[in-house]
């Protein structure tokens, strides 16, 4: 790539470890195309992207053979957290495949991957993304309560403060891992690269299009939005964009939806597309219920690619998306989480109002776009290790 720091021989190198696929997770796809472009990048993860000049090593996706976890479910109820953890066949393949190498800065995803980091660290820097808050991360599970919260407790406790720098995806998280482990953490929004993209003009024959996108998985309730339609008249039509997460769960959706001819279910698009697909409709909608902590603290890729499109916005009192509406003014927040609450705020929408919205976003998209959170996160690479 000419003219990118990557490309001289003294270029500084960059380690990203994630245990998740490089081809679809949004946020350290991000992290690749920005550090690829200043610096010599390693990616570790499942599955190797093929869009970034980086050198992919591809690992396993399972922590654990089957035959392996009940001995693992007994050790962490032993809390022999550090067996489990050096155990996992995820770690060991990292370990294998990065044998001797060395860096000058580690970028560790999630906290599953930040002893590794550290194990690995030598004398690089090494950067924590949190991405949500780990120790309460599917709470409303009681198996995840019962086999891995104190687990991931732990490892937030013994290793988050060893790490040279931290992050994570908005302020109430951040504030939480203040409060529990005593770490300052950045905040670097999900927001995408920003879109040049103007917002749609209405139908003339007075629709709401409404649009919702995004994972179908049980604990988001999706349902609660179905259950909207019910008080909302027929101006009002509802598509789900959405990839098939759990297919069980997205086969109740379209069961409980089959009855209303308003409410469509559409093929999942490319995170490239979807600025554009999204553009056409008038306000993209999240009722996500409070049902465990990062839920109740969401800010999620789906805001931030609602404003790119250039859409009027209507979410549930969620705290962090609540603030963000309301501060650039760029739809509607209802007063509570029931799907009746939920039809109150959408129905308050008129085309003018749909209008005004709209340009709120598309005045706001310049500043909630990743070319702001590059800037942070390159000056803390760049203030740890200096420039290449």
């Amino acid at each position: 790539m000419q003219g990118t720091r990557n490309d001289r021989a003294d270029a500084r190198r960059v380690l990203v470890l994630s245990f998740s696929d490089l081809r679809t997770d949004p946020r350290v796809r991000r992290q690749l195309a920005l550090l690829c472009r200043e610096f010599e990048v390693t990616a570790v993860g499942f599955g190797c992207p093929d869009d970034f000049p980086v050198r992919c090593l591809a690992i396993p996706d399972r922590h654990w053979s089957t035959p392996c976890k009940a001995g693992v479910a007994f050790l962490l109820k032993a809390r022999r957290f550090e067996t489990v953890y050096w155990s996992s066949d995820c770690v060991k393949a990292a370990q294998a495949v990065l044998r001797g190498a060395t860096f000058d800065l580690i970028l560790a995803n999630d906290i599953w991957t930040l002893p590794l980091a550290l194990e690995l660290k030598g004398n690089a820097k090494v950067v924590f993304d949190a991405h949500e808050y780990s120790p309460a991360e599917f709470e409303e599970s009681w198996q995840w309560r019962l086999f891995f919260q104190r687990y991931n407790e732990y490892l937030c406790r013994r290793y988050l403060p060893l790490a040279d720098a931290a992050t994570t995806v908005c302020e109430g998280i951040a504030e939480e891992y203040r409060r529990t482990t005593g770490v300052r953490m950045t905040v670097i929004h999900n927001a995408l690269p920003y879109q040049d993209l103007q917002p749609c003009r209405g139908t003339p024959d007075g629709r709401v299009r409404l649009v919702h996108h995004g994972g179908a998985i049980p604990s988001r309730q999706l349902e609660t939005m179905i259950e909207t339609m019910r008080y909302l008249d027929d101006r009002h039509t509802l598509d789900f964009v959405l990839v098939s997460s759990v297919p069980r769960y997205l086969d109740r959706l379209k069961s409980l939806a089959s009855g209303d001819r308003r409410v469509r279910f559409l093929p999942s698009v490319g995170m490239h597309d979807l600025p554009r697909i999204l553009n056409r409709y008038d306000a993209g909608i999240y009722l996500l219920p409070p049902n465990n902590f990062n839920n109740r603290h969401a800010l999620p890729n789906k805001f931030f690619e609602f404003v790119q499109a250039r859409l009027a916005i209507v979410v549930g009192p969620s705290p962090e998306m609540a603030a963000q509406v309301r501060r650039y003014e760029m739809g509607v927040v209802s007063e509570d989480f029931t799907p009746k609450s939920f039809a109150r705020a959408i129905s308050g929408l008129d085309r003018q109002r749909i209008d005004r919205f709209k340009q709120r976003s598309h005045e706001a998209a310049k500043e909630l776009c990743f070319e702001r959170n590059a800037e942070i996160l390159l000056t803390m690479v760049d203030n740890l290790i200096g420039h290449a």
